[in-house]
Parts: structure tokens; C-alpha cells; sequence
């Protein structure tokens, strides 16, 4: 059975080392945090350890550095931004388990945080190697000298097999984090026993990525609503043409099987009736919205390509969504970060802030997408920080990072 933070807080944390592993994989313009969501959402753990006088040491990943120190994947704008955020101080160590590291970890007093480099700076991290993590997760077990705790509180990690998310876990008396809880009873919400009707969309680039996903949810969502890029793979199986629009031929086989599965278990799928064409992928480009079953007609012509749903799909999507009790979201309608083709993202997203669902907005681009667009976090039900990790706990995978909390 999982221990939950407040069991660790009751039990007493002044003047521990606590090592909370939390979610700093922010995106970046250069060193500016373009997206502080996932800090602002780490805050309230820390607060909490912090305010009952732990010593805390904070251990995330920034991108993917192959087991380097790379200044680009440094988590130094992500320690700066908490630190700015914060109402207990921040320090950055210039190492992960080195001697900086160490010697920072030894200095801490009771309620500041000491944040250590990207833990993918060390190859250990990933390895496949058991023996290799393990010896990675013990120099990190270290830091915390006796007495220490571990906290996970970074659900966008626990599909991982990682030291710092698995082998830790396993190494010191183990906690949820209030975010990974409160993401656990969301997703379970969704998955297990959802209000009705479930609606469920789906947008992002590719719909393999998705294919795991889709098909657990046939038979369990009563609607599929399919946007974005992926849509493309599913009006190319349904006999349409789709220009140089994104394309996955080997999955339209697949797509087939799936809508006619849908049919038979009762899942409705929806799929766009018009999208927006543009001549070339470009913030600039000539456009115009076309119904899918003429996409070679029109001024531009069969070279062009889907980059955003069109206007009467939004009306069919925003339909749907209306009637919902649950909604789940995953992935933008279209390229939102060019104006010209946020429409269709942008309205679907006030779609479902302004339904009486509870709405679970799938984190990654999705909920990038909506605070770019200016939406505020509190329109939603939920805006999850679990990215890939929800995507495969709604596929009903076992996530590496849950299996050794317990949970």
C-alpha cells in the first residue's frame, strides 16, 4: 500500500533530508521558461516539507542530454523560476551526486531546497544496466544522510524506469506526492468510472503515437473526437485524399480495424468534415477552410495540406463536448503556434472550459496550447503534468515509478 506525504509530514520531517523527486522538464526559449506550469504544480510538496522544517533536495530531468553535461539542458532557468516563485530559498547545485552536489546537500538548513543538476547528466540515470542505476540511485541516497525519505511527486516520470524514479524508490522509505496522488484519483476518475457521457479528444501530429491509447479507450469512451494531425491517417482510411498532409500509410489498416471496432462496441468516432488547407507549412501561408471530401478542389489545390480543423468541425466537435460529463484532452487540433492555425485549438479549448464536465486536460502540448492561448489553469477540471506517463496509464500499462511506490 502506498504511504501518501502527509503519513511522512505526521511522522515528522524537521531537520531530515527529504529527496523529492519532482517535474522540472520545462520548456525553454534559450534559458527562458516559456511554460512554468510544471513549477508552479511542484510548489505546494515542497511547501509543505519546507514549512514543516525539512531539508529538501530536489532531483528532475530537463530534455534528454544522453548522459552528458550539456549546458542546454541545464536546470538552472527551471531553479531560478521556482526560486522567484518560491517563499523558501533555492539553491542549484553545479552537479548531480558530485562533490557541489554533496557538499550543498551536508550546508542545507531545515526548510531550504537545494534543486541538483538534470539527473540525465549521468548516463546511470537511463541504463538499462540494473547494477548501473542502482549504484546511481545509491550516491543519491546518500545526500540524504540518515534518517532520510524519498517523495515522488512527479507523475511525468513514473512510466520510467529510471534511477531516480524506480531504483530511489526502492532504496528509502517511499511517499507519494500530493501530485502524483491527485493525478492517480484523476486518471482512475476517468478510466474506471466516468460520469456519462465520456467524451473523449484526441489531436497531436502523429496517430501512432496514440494507437495504444485509442484502442483501450474503444468501448469505453462513448466518443472519440479525432483532431490534429493524426485525423489525417483516418480520412486517408476512409477514402479521402489528403495532400501532403501528415501521413501514417502503414497505420491506415490499423485505423480501419479500429472504426469498425468502435462500431461494434458502441464508441462513436468523430473525425473532422472540413479542415483548414494551406499551401505550405508556414505561419504566412495562403489558406483556405475546404470540406475533407473535396480537398482537391479549390484555389489551392491537391499540393496543399491540413494545419487546423475547419469551422463546421468545431461546431460538431463543441456538440459533443457540450453534452459531456467527462471530457479527456490530449493533443492540439492543429499547428497552435502559428496564429493562423490555432483557431481550431483555441475553440475547442473554450468548448470545454465552458461545459459543466469535469475536464482532465492531458498535459504536454495540450496544455501548453492552452495556456499560450490564454486560458487560466482554473477553467479546467484538472491540467495534468503527466504527458507520456498518463497517456500509458490510460492504456493500462504498468508504470515503473508506481509499481515501486506501492501504488
Amino acid at each position: 500500500m502506498a504511504q501518501a506525504l502527509d503519513e511522512l509530514i505526521d511522522a515528522g520531517v524537521k531537520g531530515r533530508r527529504i529527496l523529492v523527486r519532482s517535474d522540472l522538464n520545462v520548456p525553454l526559449d534559450g534559458q527562458q521558461v516559456t511554460d512554468d506550469g510544471r513549477i508552479r504544480a511542484s510548489l505546494p510538496v515542497l511547501e509543505k516539507l519546507t514549512g514543516a522544517g525539512a531539508r529538501v533536495i530536489v532531483t528532475a530531468h530537463l530534455g534528454r542530454p544522453k548522459g552528458e553535461h550539456n549546458p542546454k539542458y541545464s536546470l538552472k532557468p527551471a531553479a531560478d523560476r521556482l526560486r522567484e516563485l518560491a517563499d523558501f530559498p533555492v539553491q542549484l547545485a553545479e552537479d548531480v551526486v558530485g562533490d557541489d552536489a554533496r557538499a550543498k546537500a551536508e550546508a542545507l538548513s531545515d526548510g531550504e531546497v537545494l534543486v541538483v543538476e538534470n539527473v540525465r547528466f549521468d548516463p546511470r540515470e537511463t541504463s538499462k544496466d540494473d547494477a548501473e542505476r542502482e549504484a546511481f540511485a545509491d550516491e543519491l541516497v546518500a545526500l540524504t544522510g540518515q534518517d532520510g525519505a524519498y517523495v515522488d511527486d512527479a507523475f511525468g516520470a513514473v512510466h520510467r524506469k529510471h534511477a531516480s524514479v524506480y531504483d530511489v524508490a526502492r532504496k528509502l522509505p517511499a511517499y507519494l506526492g500530493d501530485l502524483v496522488k491527485t493525478e492517480l484519483e484523476v486518471l482512475k476518475r476517468i478510466t474506471e468510472d466516468p460520469q456519462r457521457p465520456f467524451v473523449v479528444v484526441m489531436g497531436g501530429a502523429k496517430v501512432s503515437d496514440k494507437l495504444a491509447v485509442i484502442e483501450n479507450l474503444i468501448g469505453k469512451a462513448d466518443a472519440l473526437l479525432i483532431g490534429g494531425g493524426m485525423s489525417y491517417t483516418f480520412a486517408a482510411a476512409q477514402g479521402h485524399a489528403v495532400g501532403r498532409s501528415i501521413l501514417e500509410k502503414d497505420q491506415i489498416d490499423t485505423v480501419k480495424r479500429y472504426l469498425a471496432e468502435a462500431k461494434e462496441k458502441g464508441t462513436e468516432i468523430v473525425l473532422p468534415v472540413d479542415v483548414t488547407w494551406a499551401a505550405d507549412f508556414a505561419a504566412d501561408a495562403e489558406h483556405e477552410i475546404r470540406p475533407v471530401e473535396d480537398l482537391e478542389g479549390g484555389k489551392i489545390g491537391p499540393e496543399g495540406e491540413g494545419l487546423d480543423i475547419g469551422t463546421e468541425t468545431v461546431k460538431l466537435f463543441s456538440d459533443r463536448i457540450k453534452d459531456a460529463r467527462t471530457i479527456f484532452w490530449n493533443g492540439p487540433m492543429g499547428v497552435f503556434e502559428m496564429p493562423a492555425f490555432a483557431k481550431g485549438t483555441e475553440a475547442i479549448a473554450r468548448a470545454i472550459a465552458d461545459s459543466d464536465a469535469f475536464s482532465v486536460i492531458g498535459g504536454g502540448d495540450s496544455a501548453s496550447a492552452v495556456r499560450s492561448l490564454g486560458f487560466s489553469d482554473d477553467e479546467f477540471g484538472h491540467i495534468s503534468t503527466g504527458g507520456g506517463a498518463s497517456l500509458e496509464f490510460i492504456e493500462g500499462k504498468t508504470l515503473p515509478g508506481l509499481e515501486a511506490l506501492g501504488a
